[in-house]
C-alpha cells in the first residue's frame, strides 16, 4: 500500500512540477504519457536484467532496435501485412535474446559485475551495426523513419490528433503490463524468477534452475524492448539506417532509479512522468535541449531522497567491485640487475617509440597520436577512481570538456599563459567532480553510474553549449600560447612533445599517489568501507579526494585536447565519448595504469589506424570476444608474463617468493583437488612428497589449557613479534592487516 502512495505523490509531484514550469495543454499530457509508457517497457526489461543478474544491461535499446527496424522494413519494403511483421519482429526479439543470453551473457556468469555491463556496452556496439545494414539488405537506400498505421482512425485531444499507431500503443501498453504482472503472480517460471532476483544463491540451493531463468529473463527483456520500439517509431519515428544512441537508454535508465530498480508500478509512473515533462518542455520551449538536464536533476533528487539503505545495498556494493589490485614487484626480486634492467629497458623503449614518432610518421599520424595520449590520460584518471576508489563513473568526458573549455578560455580570452591555462582547467575539473561526488557519500555502484551518465548527457547539451554559456564558453580558433612565456608550442610536433610530457607527468603523480597513505587508503575504502572507517580512515574526504584527482587529470586532459584541436566543438564531449572510455580502460585493465595506456592505443589507435574492414577487432563484437578470452583485460597477459619471468628468476636464483609460490599452488589445487601438492621444482628447489599439507597447529586443541601451553613456539614461528594477521571485514585478498596482540591474550 506504501508503494502505491509513492507511486501517486510522485506523479503528483511531477505534475504540479510540470505546469509550473511548462504548462501544457491536455493533448501534449496525454501524448507525454503514452511515449512514457512506451518508455516503461524498455524500463521493465533493464530492471528484470538487473534483478537477474544485477548488470546495467546498456544493450536494452539496441536490442529491441533490431527486431524493430526489420518489422518497418518488412512493412515498407515487401509489403507485409502490419499484423504479419509484427509477430515476425517479436519471435525475432526472442530468439535474438535466448542467443545473446546463452552465448555471451552466461559466458561472465561468474565475472565482477562491471566487467559484465562493460560487456553489454559492447554488445550494444555490436547490435547498432547490425541495425546499419540492415536496409541493405531490403534493398533500401533511404530508410524510411516510420510506417502507416494498418487503421485508418484518429481522434484529436487538442491540440494533438491521436492517429491509428497511438491507438494500438494505447491498447498494448496496458496489456502487456498486465500480463507482465500475471506472468510473475501466478505461473511457476515467474515465482522462480521473482525468487532468484531476491538471492541467486539461495535459489539455486532451492533446487531453482537459476541459468535457464536468467535466460527467460533475456527473452523478456528483448521482447518487450522490441515491442516498445516498434510501437514508438509509428509515433514518433525510428531513425532506422542509424545509430539509436544513448537518449533513450537515459530516459529508460531515470525511471529505473526513480523505482529504485525493483518496483515496476513506480518505474511505469517515473516512466509516464518524464514522459509528460519532456513532451511540455519541447511543446513550451520548441525544442529538446532542455530534456538532458532536466533529466539529470530528476535521477539526483530522485537518489538523494530515498533511503540510504536503499540506494547502497550491499550486495549492489560488492558485486560492482571490480578492478583486481595489481601488485607490484616483489620485494625479494625488485632489486635484482636483471629485473631492474628490464623494467628500465622496456621503459626506455616505450619513450624512444613515442618520442621517434615524429621522424618517422607524417604530421597527421603523429597529432593522432597526441590525441591517443590524451586519452590515455582520461583512463589513468578513471583508474584512479574505478579502478582504486571504486567509484563507478561514466561522466569522465563531461569533465574532460569542462576542463578544456576553462582552459581555452584563460588562454584565448585572457590571454594568459598556457602553463596556468592548463592547471585552472584541472582545478575546474576537479572542482566539478567534487560536486558530483558529493552523491557518492549515499549512491554506489550502477545507480552512481546512471548519474554520471545523465551529467555527461546534460553536460555535452547543456553546459557546453553555445547558445546558453557563449559568455564564457571558448569560440573561433584557440591558439597556443607559448609555455611559461618560453617555450613555443605553436606546431603539431612541438605541442606533441607537451601532451607527452603531460603523459610522463601523469604516470609519476600516479604513481606517487599509489604509494602513498592516500593511494592505500583509496584502496582499503574500495575493498571495505566500513573496516577502513573502523581503523580511522574518514571514508568521506576518501572518497571526495578519489573524484578531485580524477577530474584533475580528465580536465588537465581536456585542457591539451581543446589545444591541440586549436578548436573547442561540444560534440567531441558527447556521452557515447564518456562510455567509449570506460570501455576502453575496461579493455585494458581497470585496476592498471599501463593497462589505461594500452586501453587507449587498443580503441582509439583501432578507430585512426586501422582499415575500416578490421575495426572490428576493437570495437563492438570484436572487443566483447576480448573481454570473453580476457576478463581482467590487455593488461591482464603483460602482468602473467611478467610474473612468469620472475618466477623463472626467483627459480634460478633459488629465491622462495611466498606471492609467485601462493599463484603456483592456487593452479595446483585447482587441477589436483582435493590434495594440495607443490613442486618446488618450479622454484629450482627440491620437490617435496606429493601428500597432504599439514598445518602446524594440527593435533593442537587450543581450548586445552595444557595443549595450549605447548603452542608458543609454534605461534612464535608461524607469528614473530607476537603479531597475528586479523581480516578486517569479509575475508578477501589484499585485505589482511597487522593487529598487536600480546601473548597472554590482553
Amino acid at each position: 500500500m506504501r508503494s502505491v502512495f509513492d507511486a501517486v505523490g510522485f506523479a503528483c509531484v511531477l505534475l504540479f512540477v510540470q505546469q509550473i514550469l511548462w504548462p501544457a495543454p491536455l493533448g501534449v499530457i496525454v501524448r507525454g504519457m503514452l511515449i512514457g509508457g512506451l518508455t516503461a517497457l524498455i524500463s521493465f526489461g533493464i530492471a528484470l536484467i538487473y534483478r537477474a543478474n544485477r548488470i546495467i544491461n546498456f544493450a536494452q535499446g539496441d536490442l529491441g532496435a533490431a527486431p524493430a527496424a526489420t518489422a518497418v522494413l518488412l512493412i515498407v519494403g515487401p509489403g507485409l501485412p502490419y499484423f504479419v511483421a509484427l509477430p515476425a519482429a517479436l519471435i525475432m526479439a526472442l530468439l535474438l535474446g535466448a542467443f545473446v543470453e546463452f552465448v555471451f551473457i552466461r559466458r561472465f556468469f561468474k565475472a565482477p559485475r562491471l566487467i559484465l555491463t562493460v560487456a553489454t556496452l559492447f554488445l550494444s556496439y555490436a547490435l547498432a551495426g547490425v541495425a546499419l545494414v540492415l536496409p541493405r539488405l531490403f534493398d533500401i537506400t533511404s530508410p524510411p523513419q516510420s510506417f502507416p498505421s494498418p487503421f485508418d482512425f484518429s481522434f484529436t485531444i487538442a491540440p494533438i490528433v491521436f492517429r491509428g499507431n497511438d491507438v494500438i500503443a494505447m491498447i498494448a501498453v496496458p496489456l502487456v503490463i498486465l500480463a507482465l504482472g500475471a506472468f510473475f503472480r501466478f505461473t511457476s517460471i515467474g515465482i522462480a524468477v521473482r525468487a532468484s532476483s531476491q538471492s541467486a544463491e539461495r535459489a539455486a540451493l532451492l533446487g531453482v534452475p537459476v541459468k535457464r531463468i536468467q535466460t527467460v529473463v533475456w527473452v523478456i527483456a528483448t521482447v518487450m524492448a522490441a515491442l516498445a520500439i516498434f510501437l514508438r517509431a509509428g509515433i514518433v519515428g525510428l531513425p532506422i539506417g542509424q545509430v539509436l544512441g544513448p537518449a533513450i537508454l537515459v530516459r529508460a535508465l531515470a525511471a529505473c532509479v526513480i523505482g529504485r530498480m525493483e518496483k515496476l508500478g513506480m518505474i511505469f509512473v517515473g516512466a509516464m512522468g518524464l514522459g509528460i515533462i519532456e513532451q511540455a518542455i519541447v511543446w513550451d520551449t520548441g525544442r529538446g535541449l532542455l530534456i538532458a538536464p532536466i533529466l539529470f536533476i530528476i535521477i539526483l533528487v530522485a537518489l538523494l531522497i530515498q533511503r540510504r539503505g536503499i540506494v547502497a545495498r550491499a550486495d549492489v556494493q560488492s558485486t560492482w567491485q571490480a578492478a583486481k589490485e595489481v601488485r607490484d614487484v616483489p620485494r625479494e626480486l625488485v632489486r635484482l640487475p636483471e629485473v631492474r634492467f628490464v623494467r628500465l629497458g622496456l621503459s626506455a623503449f616505450g619513450v624512444l617509440l613515442l618520442l621517434s614518432a615524429p621522424l618517422v610518421l607524417p604530421e597527421s599520424r603523429v597529432n593522432l597520436i597526441g590525441v591517443i595520449a590524451i586519452f590515455g590520460i582520461i583512463g589513468i584518471s578513471l583508474v584512479v577512481l574505478t579502478g582504486w576508489g571504486g567509484q563507478v563513473s561514466l561522466g569522465q568526458v563531461a569533465f574532460m570538456g569542462i576542463g578544456g573549455a576553462v582552459s581555452a578560455s584563460v588562454s584565448s580570452r585572457l590571454g594568459w599563459d598556457l602553463s596556468i591555462a592548463l592547471l585552472l582547467g584541472g582545478v575546474a575539473g576537479a572542482v566539478v567532480a567534487v560536486v558530483i561526488g558529493l552523491p557518492a557519500l549515499r549512491i554506489k555502484g550502477l545507480f552512481l553510474a546512471v548519474t554520471t551518465l545523465a551529467f555527461a548527457a546534460a553536460t555535452s547539451s547543456y553546459l557546453l553549449n553555445q547558445e546558453f554559456f557563449s559568455w564564457w564558453l571558448p569560440q573561433g580558433r584557440i591558439a597556443r600560447p607559448p609555455l611559461f612565456g618560453l617555450i613555443a608550442v605553436d606546431t603539431e610536433t612541438r605541442f606533441y612533445f607537451l601532451i607527452l610530457a603531460g603523459l610522463g607527468l601523469t604516470l609519476l603523480a600516479v604513481k606517487g599517489i599509489h604509494e602513498s597513505r592516500t593511494g592505500r587508503t583509496l584502496i582499503s575504502v574500495r575493498e571495505n568501507e566500513r573496516a577502513a572507517q573502523s581503523y580511522g580512515v574518514n571514508v568521506i574526504a576518501a572518497k571526495l579526494t578519489a573524484f578531485a584527482i580524477s577530474g584533475f587529470l580528465a580536465a588537465f586532459a581536456g585542457g591539451l585536447f581543446v589545444h591541440q584541436q586549436q578548436a573547442f566543438d561540444a560534440s567531441s564531449y558527447v556521452p557515447e565519448q564518456s562510455l567509449a572510455v570506460f570501455t576502453m580502460v575496461v579493455i585494458g585493465g581497470l585496476g592498471s595504469v599501463p593497462g589505461a595506456i594500452i586501453g587507449a592505443f587498443f580503441v582509439k589507435g583501432g578507430d585512426y589506424f586501422l582499415p575500416s574492414q578490421l575495426n572490428f577487432f576493437t570495437s563492438g563484437l570484436g572487443a566483447l570476444i576480448t573481454l570473453m578470452v580476457l576478463p581482467g583485460g590487455i593488461g591482464s597477459l603483460l602482468y602473467q608474463a611478467r610474473d612468469g619471468y620472475l618466477r623463472m628468476i626467483a627459480a634460478r636464483r633459488q629465491i622462495l617468493v611466498p606471492s609467485l609460490v601462493a599463484d603456483v599452488r592456487a593452479d595446483s589445487d585447482k587441477a589436483h583437488a582435493p590434495k594440495a601438492t607443490f613442486n618446488f621444482d618450479l622454484l629450482g628447489q627440491q620437490e617435496m612428497e606429493e601428500a597432504p599439507m599439514a598445518s602446524p597447529l594440527a593435533g593442537i586443541d587450543v581450548n586445552d589449557p595444557a595443549g595450549a601451553a605447548g603452542t608458543p613456539a609454534v605461534l612464535e614461528e608461524i607469528a614473530p613479534d607476537e603479531e597475528e594477521l586479523v581480516s578486517a571485514g569479509p575475508p578477501t585478498i589484499g585485505t589482511a592487516r597487522r593487529r598487536r596482540r600480546s601473548s597472554t591474550g590482553d
